[in-house]
């Protein structure tokens, strides 16, 4: 992210104030600058990072007790769900067995403080104070990523809907393949059965559930992703007769080819993230989470054209990838945010006091009140490479 200050007469003159050797002045001028700050990084970690894309804003006003209804998540009959959340910031998220009732959420403060030399404001150096506004927003966008992906990959880990898990083996172990889209389209659909039937096995409206929507995965998948403009997608046997190499269509291969890539597949958009692939930080936080007692075993795992087999996860997911599949069209995943009375955002900027006069710094303090919680693991899929 880059941010960039106006050179107007205006903000010129106010931070050249926030500089100066009166103290009344100096403050006054922080105070003011400091509740421009606040807007600005609020604005800037809405739209960066990929927390924002997955988790629904819920707002509730400071120093009051978020809570939401389960009973609007589930089926009537069921007495008790689960749903993951953290309690404190970088710690380890938690299932928590709650009955159908109005559930308190439990939210933390993400902070940063960032500061620079007077010598900079009395010289109007924008640049200085524009890298200043970026590192508060990188530091506090960087916390919300890692507790947000947490609860995510927490409930992947340990997701169960009428017995079944929510992971499946690829259809090629050391390969991403269209099919594997496919298996989880279909996937998804089966765990977001209506209330109608037994066992959830209604066909539901429209709005219910659109399928999965958004794939996230590895920069090394999306390099499979790019593979299939001339790589065959499909060489097995059906039945006795082999059909030999088969490739995509030939407008597909050469959207791919021209695009270096795509956004999307069968309708399904996908994003690329360096945190995931083999060793890679997700990946490895999976892995914990998994080793820490949630899945034992993968869902069949595709093998000589079939899922009839089984991947077992204690044995060796160290060597195996993990690609996070999501139904956005669900408000399953829930941010609480507070919202501050003065102001009206959701982050708060103010003037760092611990400064002395002779130090000859200046510095701001930034915090906001959040949390992440996992309502509903229906909307959350996994799959193994």
């Amino acid at each position: 992210m880059k941010l960039k200050l106006k050179n107007t007469p205006e903000q010129v003159e106010l931070i050249k104030a926030m500089g100066s050797r009166n103290a009344t002045e100096a403050r006054e001028a922080q105070e003011a600058f400091a509740s421009f700050i606040g807007p600005v990084v609020q604005q800037v970690i809405q739209q960066a990072g990929s927390a924002s894309l997955i988790f629904v804003d819920n707002e509730f006003d400071e120093d009051d007790s978020p809570s939401y209804p389960l009973d609007l998540y589930y089926n009537e009959n069921q007495d008790h769900i689960t749903v993951w959340s953290q309690g404190i910031a970088g710690g380890l998220p938690t299932s928590h067995v709650e009955g159908m009732a109005e559930m308190k959420i439990a939210t933390y403060r993400l902070d940063s403080a960032v500061t620079f030399l007077k010598k900079y404001a009395r010289r109007a150096r924008l640049d200085v104070l524009s890298k200043t506004i970026e590192r508060m927003s990188q530091e506090v966008l960087l916390k919300q990523e890692r507790n947000a992906w947490a609860v995510i990959l927490k409930a992947l880990a340990e997701a169960q809907t009428n017995g079944s898990v929510h992971t499946l083996g690829g259809m090629d172990s050391n390969q991403f393949l269209p099919s594997d889209i496919n298996a989880l389209m279909t996937l998804v659909k089966r765990i977001n059965g209506s209330w109608a039937g037994t066992g959830n096995d209604g066909t539901p409206s429209d709005f219910s559930a659109k399928g999965l929507t958004d794939l996230f995965l590895s920069p090394e998948m999306m390099e499979d992703v790019r593979g299939f403009a001339y790589n065959p997608v499909n060489d097995l046997d059906i039945g006795s007769k082999d059909t030999g190499p088969v490739a995509l269509p030939d407008n597909v291969r050469n959207d791919i080819w021209s695009s270096a890539g795509m956004s999307a597949l069968y309708g399904v958009v996908l994003h690329e993230m360096l945190e995931f692939g083999n060793g890679k930080k997700y990946n490895a936080l999976y892995k914990t989470f998994v080793d820490a007692g949630g899945l034992t075993h993968l869902a069949p795992h595709a093998s000589a054209g079939s899922r009839d087999g089984t991947l077992d996860l204690s044995a060796g997911a160290s060597n195996h990838e993990v690609l996070v599949g999501l139904d956005l069209s669900r408000d399953s995943f829930i941010r609480p945010v507070a919202r501050h009375a003065d102001s009206g955002s959701t982050f708060v900027a103010v003037p760092d006091d611990q400064f002395v006069s002779r130090a000859e710094r200046i510095g701001f303090y930034g915090s906001l009140e959040e949390g992440r919680v996992c309502l509903d693991s229906r909307a959350i899929v996994g799959l193994h490479i």
